[in-house]
């Protein structure tokens, strides 16, 4: 055993990322922008949570999607920033609701109404592909599903896509897929309408 040498942080060092070195595009595999929670532990939320904490808490950790759980653990839907906004809060105070009463679950999107797309078909696709499929289902996030064992394995997110393209967009809002689409579309970045090659 040998003890290495400590070397002091200085002023200009700062944190790296996976991607910071590799430059993607629209024709790249999908993967790249896929979070798979075999290796990055999913963000759960319990559904009787206040709404108006958890708001706070996305806010100041800029986490914009949650996995909803029930008391047993089990997966029962999806909390998004966008729908715990405040204006949607005020929404339900206004229809006479108590603020403090409001939770998780009054804001999720239910497991029975998400569509999800199949790991086995995004492990072939181009992240061009993933944009127009979310894009024309108007979603901000996307499950993947490994439909033979019958397992969530990860998500997708614009806020990925964007920030991995380096794109300047602003993905709190409603249009943020087609301001993606529209950025790209308009880009000397080759055409996405072209087949899917496997992915190697």
């Amino acid at each position: 055993m040998k003890k290495l040498a400590l070397y002091p942080v200085e002023k200009i060092d700062e944190l790296t990322s996976p991607d910071v070195h590799e430059d993607i595009s629209v024709l790249s595999s999908a993967l790249n922008v896929f979070t798979d929670f075999k290796k990055v532990t999913p963000l759960v939320i319990e559904s009787n949570t206040s709404a108006v904490n958890v708001e706070h808490l996305m806010q100041k950790s800029h986490v914009r999607l949650k996995l909803v759980i029930d008391n047993a653990d089990r997966f029962i839907g999806l909390i998004s920033f966008e729908s715990l906004h405040n204006q949607e809060i005020l929404k339900r105070v206004a229809a006479g609701h108590q603020r403090e009463q409001l939770s998780v679950a009054d804001f999720m999107i239910p497991k029975e109404d998400l569509k999800a797309i199949d790991y086995e078909d995004l492990s072939y696709a181009r992240i061009g592909d993933v944009i127009e499929t979310l894009k024309s289902a108007g979603q901000q996030h996307c499950l993947v599903l490994d439909r033979v064992n019958h397992a969530i394995c990860g998500v997708l997110s614009a806020n990925d896509i964007a920030r991995r393209l380096k794109l300047a967009v602003d993905v709190s809002t409603p249009n943020s897929f087609a301001s993606i689409f529209e950025v790209i579309s308009n880009s000397q970045q080759p055409s996405v309408l072209q087949s899917p090659q496997p992915h190697v």
